[in-house]
């Protein structure tokens, strides 16, 4: 009787060791991991990129429950190498940049079924926060793990970025600029 009492112990020690070492934080690797941005209007669209400054990624098991990425708003880039709009955008017409130099996400939550996670957490731009989901694939390598979203669309409307936007103007006609532009992240964290 002692036997399996000892033997009980055992078990139940080595079983919370290992769910214990099975969560795992992991700082992403910045110059690994790009923020892809594209904007709509009537007459076209623009895109870029935006630069991480730092995150992490909380694994278990193989699969993302927690962490959070900062983005260095500073550092948006148009595809086309527009310094106009570059600079625009980083204008108070847009997303301020002097006032709110960092845009961030944290993971709240997520759901995995068929090689796809269901990522939900919250946004901040322009120190408004609102929760937003998007789709990803998370694949491991022996030395990385990649954490790369669909195409998601987040509104700017809600994080107060108004010019020539019909939500805060109605008098606009085909010169205004979608509420909704598309993200897409590529998170890659070292082991």
């Amino acid at each position: 009787m002692e036997k399996i009492k000892i033997v009980s112990l055992i078990v139940f020690v080595v079983a919370s060791m290992s769910s214990i070492n099975a969560q795992e934080m992991y700082d992403i690797a910045v110059e690994n991991s790009t923020i892809s941005w594209k904007g709509y209007k009537p007459t076209g669209s623009h895109n870029g990129t935006i630069t991480l400054q730092s995150g992490s990624l909380e694994m278990e098991d193989g699969e993302v429950i927690g962490g959070s990425f900062t983005a260095d708003m500073a550092t948006i880039k148009d595809a086309d190498g527009s310094a106009r709009l570059e600079g625009h955008l980083k204008s108070k017409d847009f997303f301020e940049v002097e006032v709110f130099p960092t845009a961030k996400f944290e993971v709240m939550g997520t759901n995995s079924n068929n090689g796809e996670t269901n990522v939900m957490g919250n946004m901040t731009i322009k120190g408004i926060t609102k929760e937003i989901s998007f789709f990803a694939e998370v694949s491991e390598a022996d030395k990385s793990i990649t954490l790369k979203s669909s195409v998601f669309q987040v509104n700017r409307a809600d994080f107060n970025v108004k010019y020539k936007s019909k939500t805060f103007f109605n008098n606009l006609k085909e010169k205004f600029i979608n509420d909704d532009f598309d993200l897409q992240v590529t998170i890659v964290v070292e082991k």
